[in-house]
């Protein structure tokens, strides 16, 4: 009976797992469902869709995918969630209906930082307008009587030109280049928040 009961559990927790990186939706807008999926064995998106005659469109493979990467259903699309130990980010696709593409439209990013939390917050990017937005932190070691501190960074508003990206082209290549593209203003603004600190 334990072992019964066992096996359950553990088809349960599969079958859990596996609804996470499976979604059936309208896609394209027809009225007809669509499949959405991460492909186990090359860790690609899949989507097949009924306007393409349910044609396996595919991503390029997802190197850094694994147990914590799941597909979500969003109002205009779907997400693809890739989550780490203190780090994640994921990335919004809509289908474009005169383009017959499906495209990338956003991508948002959090981390937790190091143990004093250096580093953390979050970021979200609009691929359609260029606007960027993050929230984050920085450890001061001398705040506080040396104590130390963790201290926002002013919430860092930006508008930048960004190339459009498709399924067919997407990987966590496409990722690393947006937060590369915004990392230099973040130091910046960091930089000009120890500054201010340091007049007080």
């Amino acid at each position: 009976m334990k072992k019964l009961l066992t096996l359950i559990i553990m088809l349960n927790v599969y079958g859990f797992t596996y609804a996470q990186k499976k979604l059936v939706k309208d896609i394209d807008f027809d009225g007809k469902m669509d499949t959405v999926y991460i492909d186990e064995t090359d860790y690609k998106i899949v989507c097949r869709l009924s306007t393409q005659n349910f044609k396996k469109l595919k991503s390029n493979e997802i190197e850094t995918a694994g147990d914590n990467t799941y597909i979500e259903a969003k109002k205009n699309g779907f997400e693809i969630r890739v989550n780490w130990m203190r780090a994640g980010y994921a990335c919004q696709f809509r289908y474009e209906k005169n383009e017959k593409r499906i495209r990338v439209i956003g991508m948002t990013e959090y981390a937790f930082g190091n143990a004093a939390n250096d580093g953390s917050g979050e970021a979200s990017i609009n691929l359609l307008t260029g606007d960027y937005i993050g929230n984050w932190h920085y450890y001061d070691h001398l705040a506080n009587n040396e104590k130390g501190e963790l201290v926002k960074i002013p919430t860092i508003k930006a508008k930048m030109p960004l190339k459009k990206i498709y399924l067919e082209d997407f990987d966590e290549g496409q990722y690393y280049a947006m937060t590369d593209k915004f990392s230099p203003l973040v130091e910046k603004h960091e930089d000009l928040e120890r500054k201010r600190r340091a007049k007080r």
